[in-house]
């Protein structure tokens, strides 16, 4: 019997998802475990398999598109298998579906009886369009483009790199022709479904498509990824040539192998067609040839050369300024922050920590084999014990109702070079000090790797930010909602204090909480912070 399958939810904060790649097509054999296609949400790109055997009878999203969550995605079942009815309940009827796949162009072109001139695209001509990369992404920003108006271009070939608010991101070509226009610049952003670029056969006149298109007259064949048959055969030699150096690999395998520095001309790929996936460069051992590394080392060397800009010499006494577009991620850090601020009012609780014990038991701790537990660590260990006593400061506001959460998903912020973004430690307060310690610098090296999973960033009902590694005594910080509080956490400091009526030399960090006052009264999260410093002055206390 028939199995639907459904567009994936891969976090709970995904509401569609865009196809960037069909590794089987219709007809293909599937067994369990395959991997299906190669699905992007706002975050990552992410391989989906498979769960069911049998023969692929249906595609319902093709590579490009966007669908919303549980769209119909695929149809598996037995060769030869009426899907008839399984059609008609995913899609509005099965003849649309059909008309899709036999003749798109004939059937988008119909609704747009404006002008001629849209629905008469010159023979081979396709318009492509700004992609939506996530489901939050309104605009794009195209940070380089790898391919100039003349040059050739081949179904697979990477024609842009694009700038989203998370990642930037490489934008393959479905298709197959000529780059005959350029619609957004270098640098330049636009909204999703903007010209982006126009491919087709050389020498072809596309006067007035352009402009056409962004009146709306030729939109819908901007979705039409019409390629030659013939180039479907060629892909098998792609890998063989080496003239556009083309490496048919997964988007997680070239960042692994980017972050690995493994050179993938090397890999040995197990996918279909020769594709290079995950496992093959996570199981790659480097061999002693040296040729092709040199061979590599050019591109790399000569892309490099206009990333490494040299700044003016600027004389004493003369003003100097430069303009830093800003990333997407820049971006909406600025809005979400904006939001933060403006709409939750915000409070400050500050203490001073005893840390002496804390050292001591650092110590203590840090002897045992195979172990190493920072104060950071601890500090996390102590909020979500403390969070577990007052669970009202791990709550969430909404404009109907107050949610208390009863679980402690503590986010840790992670500085990376484009932003700042917020790995989740699930059930924190289950988790030993030594777990906690591996899953934060787990998750930070992932996060300067850009290579954090949605689902790895989703969840947290508390936060804590630590600039006491930088020499930073006290700060504050933003609530990262839909969080009510955020810890900040200085650096221990040995200073004179005062104890038992004498003056002695101790060590202190200095805790700042941000509380949310439509949740968090002031009474509430100055009883937080008694708890917490009661932890981390006597870690002791943890274990009971």
């Amino acid at each position: 019997m028939a199995t639907k399958i459904t567009m994936p939810r891969l976090s709970d904060t995904m509401t569609e998802g865009t196809v960037a790649t069909w590794l089987k097509k219709v007809g293909d054999q599937v067994k369990e475990g395959d991997i299906l296609a190669e699905i992007e949400t706002d975050k990552a790109t992410m391989e989906f398999e498979s769960f069911n055997a049998g023969t692929l009878l249906h595609i319902g999203i093709k590579e490009g598109e966007t669908a919303a969550v549980d769209s119909l995605l695929a149809i598996i079942g037995k060769e030869g298998e009426d899907i008839s009815a399984l059609l008609a309940g995913g899609n509005s009827t099965p003849e649309t579906a059909e008309v899709k796949e036999e003749a798109p162009t004939q059937a988008e072109t119909q609704p747009t009886t404006d002008s001629s001139q849209p629905t008469t695209l010159p023979k081979g001509v396709v318009v492509v369009t700004m992609p939506r990369l996530s489901d939050t992404m309104t605009e794009g920003t195209v940070a380089t483009w790898l391919k100039k108006v003349g040059d050739e271009v081949k179904e697979g070939d990477i024609l842009a790199e694009i700038e989203t608010d998370k990642a930037t991101m490489e934008f393959e070509s479905f298709n197959a022709g000529t780059l005959l226009f350029i619609g957004i610049n270098e640098g330049q952003s636009a909204p999703v479904d903007s010209v982006l670029a126009i491919i087709g056969p050389a020498g072809t006149d596309i006067t007035g498509v352009a402009e056409n298109f962004k009146k709306g007259g030729a939109a819908p064949v901007a979705a039409v990824a019409s390629v030659p048959e013939t180039s479907n055969t060629s892909d098998s030699q792609l890998p063989t040539s080496n003239s556009s150096e083309r490496i048919f690999a997964s988007p997680l395998a070239k960042q692994i192998a980017k972050d690995k520095g493994i050179n993938l001309s090397q890999v040995k790929g197990s996918g279909e067609n020769g594709r290079i996936t995950k496992s093959d460069v996570e199981n790659f051992t480097p061999s002693a040839a040296t040729a092709a590394p040199s061979q590599v080392s050019q591109p790399t060397t000569d892309n490099s050369q206009p990333t490494t800009v040299v700044k003016p010499f600027v004389p004493a006494g003369e003003k100097f300024s430069e303009e830093i577009k800003n990333s997407q991620m820049r971006k909406t850090i600025a809005r979400r922050l904006a939001e933060s601020k403006f709409t939750a009012p915000h409070y400050y609780l500050t203490i001073e920590v005893t840390m002496d014990e804390a050292m001591k038991s650092r110590a203590v701790i840090n002897t045992v084999p195979d172990t190493k537990v920072s104060f950071n660590d601890m500090v996390v260990k102590a909020c979500a014990m403390a969070l577990k006593k007052h669970p009202q400061v791990n709550s969430q506001w909404r404009e109907d109702a107050m949610i208390i959460n009863h679980h402690v998903n503590i986010g840790v912020a992670v500085a990376v070079e484009d932003g700042l973004v917020v790995p989740v430690l699930n059930f924190t307060d289950q988790m030993s000090l030594t777990q906690i310690g591996a899953s934060v610098r787990d998750l930070a090296g992932k996060a300067k790797n850009k290579k954090l999973t949605p689902a790895e960033m989703d969840g947290s009902t508390f936060t804590v930010s630590n600039l006491g590694m930088f020499g930073i005594q006290s700060f504050t910080s933003i609530i990262n909602q839909p969080n009510s509080a955020i810890l900040s956490v200085g650096a221990i400091e040995e200073k004179p204090v005062v104890r038992n009526g004498q003056i002695v030399v101790g060590n202190t960090m200095t805790l700042t909480l941000a509380c949310d006052h439509r949740t968090v009264d002031g009474a509430t999260g100055a009883q937080f912070l008694q708890t917490l410093r009661i932890f981390l002055e006597n870690p002791v206390t943890m274990l009971a």
